[in-house]
């Protein structure tokens, strides 16, 4: 009864953070049609970047411990800025709603790479899933047809970038916080922006109200929202939480549709499909082996 209580609760704190994670990439696509795409990155980053701070801090968590520094937490930094950038570049450029279909492939990257990289054992059932998953992938992009847009392929990108971030999380030290992983999460961000700008040679502009009203409560969204995650693979079982990660794709959908006015087609419609059983199939294999 006890696991039944903490698995119903972990549910809900996964849902209310796919929930927030939608509406964060929501605002921050609205805060994106008066600024560039590197200053909201930056302004995003430093928001967030001082609210984990404080929390830390509050907690008197030293905000530099020496485990930041090890090669894992390295290598997750690369794969957050490359990840970050490049999801950020695709919700602001092409549909909302592709572009957290597309996300949704980051698990079946995840337990492929892991399957090559760390040995870990994968049935030729789930491989066959991955391949199937990545199929749906190929059949919202549309590579080859009329509708195709090279701009899709960042939210591929940026998904490879959150697989290779999720790989390094695990090898991450356990003795580093919630909110000083969050810290460097964010961090990466102002990373990203700023090569950005680099790159695209774009000054930053002013800020107007309505613009910052939109930033601040992207910010703090998105804290809550990474919060609420721990919580949720802190609270419940991995096996029993993790399905419900699907559920951003239905908020993203809802956003794109009745905020931005974008319209479902019927590869997206299919490729979804293909996603998330593909996904949902890999975790029922995961339980059983």
């Amino acid at each position: 009864m006890i696991a039944q209580r903490a698995n119903l609760i972990g549910s809900i704190w996964m849902i209310a953070a796919m929930a927030l994670f939608a509406i964060e990439d929501a605002l921050l696509k609205a805060a994106a049609s008066t600024l560039p795409v590197s200053q909201v990155l930056v302004l995003f980053g430093a928001g967030g970047a001082f609210i984990f701070a404080a929390l830390a801090r509050r907690q008197g968590t030293p905000l530099v411990p020496k485990e930041v520094t090890s090669r894992p937490m390295l290598i997750r930094a690369v794969f957050e800025v490359f990840g970050r950038l490049f999801y950020t570049l695709a919700f602001v450029l092409t549909p909302l709603s592709s572009t957290t279909v597309i996300l949704q492939a980051t698990p079946l990257v995840v337990v492929g790479a892991a399957a090559t990289l760390f040995g870990e054992t994968v049935g030729w059932r789930r491989w066959g899933a991955i391949f199937l998953g990545l199929a749906g992938v190929i059949i919202i992009i549309q590579p080859g047809s009329e509708s195709f847009t090279p701009l899709s392929i960042l939210a591929v990108l940026g998904m490879l970038g959150f697989a290779g971030r999720d790989l390094a999380s695990r090898a991450a030290p356990a003795s580093l916080s919630t909110n000083i992983l969050g810290l460097y999460g964010f961090f990466a961000l102002i990373a990203a922006g700023t090569l950005f700008a680099v790159y695209e040679n774009t000054p930053f502009v002013e800020v107007g109200l309505e613009t910052g009203l939109l930033m601040a409560a992207a910010c703090g969204v998105g804290v809550i929202a990474y919060t609420a995650l721990m919580r949720a693979m802190r609270t419940g079982e991995v096996s029993a939480v993790t399905p419900f990660r699907y559920s951003r794709l239905l908020f993203g959908l809802a956003l794109g549709i009745f905020v931005f006015g974008e319209s479902l087609t019927a590869p997206m419609i299919w490729g979804s499909l293909m996603i998330v059983a593909s996904g949902l199939f890999i975790l029922w294999r995961g339980q059983k082996t």
